[in-house]
Order: C-alpha cells, then structure tokens, then sequence
C-alpha cells in the first residue's frame, strides 16, 4: 500500500513527480533559518543518481563573514513512490528526515520545499537569482501553505559567490 502524498495540514507534495528532470544544481533563493544552514550564504543543492537508487544531495554555501565554505554530503530516497515528490533524507547516518516538494514550475525551474513541519521552507530556482515578481510569487504561494514567509532569509548570491563556485 501506498503511503499518502500529504505531509503536513494543507499541503501536498507534487505529482506528478520526474526525478530526472529534478535532478542537478537549485540555488537557494529563500529560506526559513535553522541551525545547519545558519550564517550561509550562495548556498546551492545538488542532485544526483546514486547506484543504489537513490539520490546523492549536495549542499553547499558560505560564511561570507569569515571566507569558509560548508559542504555536507546526504541521500535521500522516494516515500510515497517515484512520480511523488516526497522523500526521506539523511545527513547523519541512520537519521532521516522528511523532503517534500511541494511546488514545481512544469518547466522544473523554480520550487517550493518543506521539511518534516512548517519550520523548513526553501525556495529554489535553477538561476541564482529570480525576477522580483516571480520571487514574491512564490513566496505567496509559500504563505498559503501557512509557512511563516516574514522569516524568511534570503542569502546572498553574485559577485560576492564568485570564490566559491564549483562549477
């Protein structure tokens, strides 16, 4: 039997749900604060195939302030089956948290992501940047979903990113 889709009072995660076209680097464009992300900034996330099925996750940023740059390194598998956005992940060991796309463009270039409560939202775009509007867009969309959006950050991106791009 199938696991719900539903995560949390008033949301759903995407379906249907392509991993391949999901797969590869999202910038982080906003997010709610938390201490594994605290004081980052060009932070991006990157997904990969893993040979066991699963996706590899690769989280990076900065300390802008002090010039360090923070990786960690996690894997994620599918939930509620592959054409639903929902997954669990690990950072640390055999811990697993939730992962829920709860939004996606039908072009795969911008999303919403929540974790296991409404105290994890990321808004991610395939660009480092986002027009003003499309940005204030989906942070609406977030703020109907009942995420808290006037605590948003939003980490800083551009020139200041150029020493630490890994592309």
């Amino acid at each position: 039997m199938r696991e719900p889709a539903r995560r949390h009072e008033g949301t759903t995660a995407v379906e249907p749900f392509a991993l391949d076209r999901y797969l590869g680097r999202w910038y982080e464009i906003a997010r709610l604060d938390h201490g594994f992300e605290e004081g980052l900034d060009c932070v991006t996330a990157t997904y990969s195939l893993r040979d066991d099925g699963g996706v590899r996750v690769v989280n990076r940023g900065v300390d802008l302030s002090e010039g360090e740059a923070s990786e960690a390194v996690g894997k994620a598998y599918f939930v509620a089956g592959e054409d639903t956005g929902r997954f669990k992940v690990s950072f640390f060991g055999p811990f697993y948290g939730g992962y829920n796309v709860l939004a996606l463009d039908e072009d795969y270039t911008t999303a919403i992501v929540g974790g296991p409560n409404r105290d994890y939202l990321w808004i991610l775009a395939r660009e480092p940047a986002l027009p003003a509007a499309e940005r204030s867009a989906l942070v609406a969309q977030a703020a109907a979903m009942d995420f808290d959006t006037a605590e948003l950050i939003y980490p800083r991106r551009g020139a200041a990113c150029a020493p630490y791009r890994d592309e």
